[in-house]
C-alpha cells in the first residue's frame, strides 16, 4: 500500500483507538474498533484504493474463515456437510465399479463412496499429510490410498470413473492431462466439481482491480459455463450432466 495510505491507516487508528470504551468486553470493542476503523479509513481513499484494501482483508478473512471451520468440524471442513457434495459423488457410482479418486486429499469423498456404494476406491493425493490424515481418519473396506503426483504418477489399470473434486482447476496443462489420464485409466465416465467464476459480482470487480479474484491462489482458472464446455471439448469429453450450486460446476462426462 502506498506510504501516505500507512500514514492516513496510522492516524485513523490512532483516533478510534482513543474512543474505544474501556467497559465493552473485549470481543465486541474489537468488532466496534474494526468496524469504525475500517470505514473511517476506506473512506479517506479513492474509490479504487479503498475497494483493493476492502478486497485484500476480504482474501484473509476468507482463509481463516476455512481454517476455523476446519477446527469447528473435528479436522474436515464444514463445506463437507453443508454442501452435501458427497451425494453427487455416490449417487452416480454403483458397488460392482472401480473408482479413481484423483486429488483426494484427507480421503473424506473416497470414503463416501466405498462405504455408501460399496465400490472398490483409489484415492492419490500429492500431499503426504493427506494421504497420512486419510488412512488413519478415513480407512474403509474397498479403499486404498496412495501417495502421488497425479500428473506422473497416475496408477496404470482401468477404472470405471474418475473423480476429481475441486482438483482440476490446480492443474496448470489440464487438457494435456485429461487425455493423458483417459488412456491411462481409460474410465467410462468422469465426475468433476469445479469453481465458476461467475459466482458472485465481487469475482470479475476483483480481477478488474488487480487483485486476488481466485478462492485459491492455486487454482490455475475458475471457468465460465463456455470456457469449461469449450475445455471439455478440447480434451473430448462430452458432457451429459451439468449443474450450478453453491457456485461450482457440477457435471458428469464420458470419453467422445
Amino acid at each position: 500500500m502506498h506510504k501516505r495510505y500507512l500514514a492516513k491507516l496510522s492516524a485513523v487508528a490512532s483516533r478510534v483507538a482513543s474512543r474505544a470504551a474501556s467497559r465493552v468486553p473485549g470481543r465486541q470493542r474489537l468488532a466496534a474498533w474494526l468496524d469504525t476503523f475500517v470505514a473511517d479509513f476506506v473512506q479517506q481513499l479513492p474509490a479504487d484504493e479503498a475497494l483493493r484494501f476492502l478486497f485484500d482483508l476480504d482474501e484473509r478473512l476468507y482463509r481463516l474463515q476455512g481454517r476455523q471451520s476446519i477446527r469447528y468440524g473435528g479436522g474436515i471442513h464444514t463445506k463437507h456437510r453443508h454442501l452435501r457434495y458427497h451425494d453427487f459423488f455416490t449417487e452416480r457410482v454403483s458397488r460392482t465399479e472401480t473408482v479413481l479418486d484423483i486429488g483426494c486429499g484427507h480421503g473424506a469423498v473416497s470414503h463416501a463412496i466405498a462405504t455408501r456404494t460399496g465400490a472398490s476406491v483409489t484415492g492419490i493425493d500429492l500431499s503426504s499429510d493427506n494421504i497420512e490424515l486419510a488412512r488413519s481418519r478415513h480407512a474403509a473396506a474397498g479403499v486404498e490410498y496412495l501417495c502421488g503426483d497425479a500428473l506422473t504418477d497416475l496408477p496404470r489399470g482401468h477404472y470405471d470413473v474418475v473423480v476429481m473434486s475441486n482438483v482440476l482447476e490446480h492443474i496448470e496443462h489440464r487438457v494435456v492431462f485429461l487425455q493423458t489420464m483417459m488412456e491411462a485409466a481409460t474410465p467410462r465416465r468422469l465426475l468433476f466439481r469445479v469453481p465458476l467464476f461467475e459466482r458472485d459480482w465481487r469475482v470479475p470487480l476483483k480481477r478488474e482491480l488487480g487483485v486476488q479474484w481466485r478462492l485459491d491462489r492455486t487454482h490455475f482458472t475458475e471457468y465460465t459455463n463456455e470456457s469449461f464446455l469449450q475445455e471439455m471439448e478440447d480434451a473430448r469429453l462430452t458432457v451429459v450432466h451439468l449443474e450450478v450450486r453453491w457456485g461450482e460446476i457440477w457435471c458428469e462426462l464420458h470419453p467422445q
